[in-house]
């Protein structure tokens, strides 16, 4: 499951479940991108966060894994390289590249597009407020999968942190205290920890979310 998982939430675990359901997968591998060329206009927390942040959220499932494929290549991150990559990782496994059915729509201006077909079948995953289509998509490579409708994306959580309001129950517990610790989307000091040292930060202790 490729995404940029600033910050990973419970709509991410909730696509990732079901897809691993659907298609009886025998894992579902969590690739944080890199440097994600369609955000170049926005600030993004340090890649060595996003994949803390997604360990965490994924400990607790032994079928949820998550690779640093993307994170440890120089440049932009693309789709193409990253299913290369995990071919030459895994070359007896046939993979299912799960993505936002918003973002799908969208892969016929990705790099290098005709050769993503014969890399992985790809599984739309909807959002709210965004039509299942797969107009001009080869439909043998492409399922598109409705999964329980939750009104929650990644930049409300962001907005949110930054207006000093709560995201219990949106993201995972560990998530929400990584947040609080590192001062992620507050525009504190630490939103810039260099990677080699966030690189090197344990997991962060649960604490009893609020009643």
């Amino acid at each position: 499951m490729g995404g940029t998982f600033d910050p990973i939430h419970h709509g991410h675990l909730v696509a990732a479940s079901e897809v691993q359901a659907l298609f009886d997968l025998d894992e579902v591998v969590f690739v944080p991108t890199g440097q994600p060329w369609q955000k170049a206009g926005r600030e993004v927390a340090a890649a060595e966060h996003r994949y803390l942040m997604t360990v965490v959220a994924t400990a607790s499932n032994p079928r949820f894994t998550v690779s640093r494929v993307d994170i440890d290549r120089d440049g932009p991150t693309y789709t193409i390289d990253t299913l290369r990559d995990l071919h030459v990782q895994r070359p007896d496994d046939e993979l299912f590249f799960i993505t936002g059915a918003d973002a799908l729509a969208q892969i016929l201006t990705w790099k290098d597009v005709d050769e993503l077909w014969g890399l992985a079948h790809f599984v739309g995953v909807t959002r709210p407020g965004h039509e299942l289509r797969a107009t001009g998509l080869p439909t043998e490579r492409v399922t598109l999968q409705e999964v329980p409708a939750m009104a929650i994306s990644s930049t409300d959580c962001r907005d949110r942190v930054a207006r000093g309001e709560p995201v219990w129950y949106l993201v995972p517990d560990g998530v929400v205290q990584y947040i609080s610790k590192y001062s992620l989307y507050a525009g504190g000091p630490a939103q810039g920890l260099a990677p080699d040292r966030a690189a090197s930060v344990s997991p962060v202790p649960i604490e009893k979310a609020p009643a």
